[in-house]
């Protein structure tokens, strides 16, 4: 027997920098906890993998998704983590005005990247979760990794990904200023808690990750290595992201 998919409706929503995001709203009847989701690279708020984890986070509070910049119906072209954190701002600040009283974000993989990099420098949220990210830039040492270099920086990788996922690529794929790493800000979330969620079975980035960034920030923060998780959005399982709701649920209830 199916479960029953709550209501989606969708918005659109303009950067501080102009760019016009894709989103939708799943409310659950309550105004007391929204919480922000944040896809991983080449993902999209309408993917069915983010679809499932919207469903379920809607059963603990009401959920704004949102497809970044240069991916999906979005407009603009992605950069990969920088320039992000706007749209994650903008969709906060969504949240806030439709009235929800705490706001939580959770990110995967280059969304947890930039869930830690907002939170740290623009904060504004009451509960930060990543989610198989990593914790510094331009790591090649997995096949995945490499591939995902491939992609965006060759220009026929750039090809490949806009015309497989929709998803387009800024410039030549590379900063022109590097920005801060989310090892480097991650102490500044505090006194924001934050829980940090890595699979020992991530292909893409490995624990050391999540440990360095556990080790960098401050108090209060949780660190769970989960035993056979792999990553991000489409290995979540279903009991996965229902303890993570309860950790946001606890954490901003205490």
């Amino acid at each position: 027997m199916g479960v029953a998919w709550s209501p989606v409706y969708p918005a659109t929503l303009r950067t501080a920098d102009g760019v016009r995001l894709d989103a939708a709203h799943t409310p659950n009847g309550s105004l007391e906890l929204g919480i922000v989701v944040a896809h991983g690279f080449t993902g999209s708020w309408r993917e069915r993998p983010t679809r499932r984890i919207t469903q379920l986070l809607s059963r603990f509070g009401g959920v704004v998704s949102f497809d970044f910049r240069g991916h999906g119906r979005s407009s603009g072209q992605t950069t990969v983590g920088d320039r992000e954190i706007l749209d994650l701002d903008v969709a906060v600040k969504h949240a806030r005005a439709i009235g929800y009283r705490r706001v939580a974000t959770i990110g995967f993989s280059m969304g947890a990247a930039v869930a830690i990099r907002h939170a740290a420098l623009h904060g504004g949220v009451d509960a930060v979760v990543s989610v198989s990210g990593p914790a510094r830039w331009y790591y090649r040492d997995t096949t995945p990794m490499r591939q995902v270099h491939w992609a965006i920086e060759r220009w026929h990788g750039r090809l490949v990904v806009r015309a497989v996922k929709r998803t387009r690529i800024a410039g030549n794929g590379r900063w022109e200023v590097v920005p801060l790493a989310p090892h480097e800000v991650v102490h500044m979330i505090a006194p924001t808690p934050l829980l940090i969620v890595h699979g020992d079975a991530d292909a893409f980035f490995p624990v050391e990750h999540a440990r360095q960034l556990y080790e960098n920030a401050r108090d209060p923060k949780e660190l769970w290595i989960e035993p056979g998780y792999g990553h991000a959005e489409a290995a979540a399982t279903p009991d996965l992201i229902r303890r993570i709701a309860g950790w946001i649920t606890r954490t901003i209830s205490g």
